[in-house]
């Protein structure tokens, strides 16, 4: 188990090395960021973000994904993978938003896993990006991946298992950042492929590091 200065150590090192600690997901509306998130599923958020603009151009409210032929949604988002899916969820999720919310994005976990195609990781970020609530934790790939090496969690790549432990030992202020951060620091360093540990200013309190040193 990691100590409170080791965990701050990572923080602060992440926020040097990623100032800007924000999801890459390209949005202007808050039910845009749902939607968004729901295409990277199985996708980089790189495809999802060239897919969107005209996905938002051609369906420029919340009323006109409603209406919307799924069909056609899923000729726009066809590149992202498992469209037909994908765009059934989209337009279900502008009817329930519109009918059972009065067209905003809900603010608990509870509505939003009531959503279709929304799972607790989507939700978790649309709870830290849109209402900013303290403790959320975004568990994908990277965060799982990186959060083992590092020993924040005991290397469990279980999303449920990884997000209630990071939960118990991270600053609940930071943790929402603290996972962006973890998804940059895991395309550009701590990649699947190789862990570049002597480029990370994390490697002194990683037990990765220590262990391939």
């Amino acid at each position: 188990m990691k100590t409170p200065q080791q965990v701050w150590a990572m923080v602060d090192g992440l926020k040097q090395l990623y100032p800007d600690g924000i999801c890459s997901l390209q949005y202007e509306k808050d039910y845009e960021l749902l939607f968004a998130v729901r295409l990277s599923a199985q996708c980089t958020d790189e495809r999802v973000n060239q897919v969107t603009p005209a996905l938002f151009a051609r369906f420029p409210t919340l009323e006109d994904f409603a209406q919307a032929d799924v069909e056609e949604v899923g000729k726009y988002i066809h590149s992202c993978g498992f469209f037909r899916a994908k765009s059934r969820d989209l337009v279900l999720c502008a009817q329930m938003l519109l009918s059972q919310h009065g067209g905003k994005v809900p603010g608990t976990m509870e509505e939003l896993v009531a959503l279709p195609g929304v799972g607790r990781k989507t939700a978790n970020l649309i709870l830290g990006d849109v209402f900013h609530t303290p403790g959320v934790v975004v568990a994908d790939t990277h965060c799982i991946r990186i959060s083992g090496r590092l020993g924040l969690t005991d290397g469990t790549k279980d999303p449920g298992k990884v997000e209630k432990q990071l939960r118990e030992i991270l600053p609940p202020e930071e943790s929402n950042n603290f996972c962006h951060r973890l998804v940059l620091h895991g395309r550009a360093i701590c990649t699947a492929r190789q862990a570049k540990c002597g480029m990370c200013p994390l490697a002194s309190v990683c037990d990765y590091a220590a262990k391939n040193a």
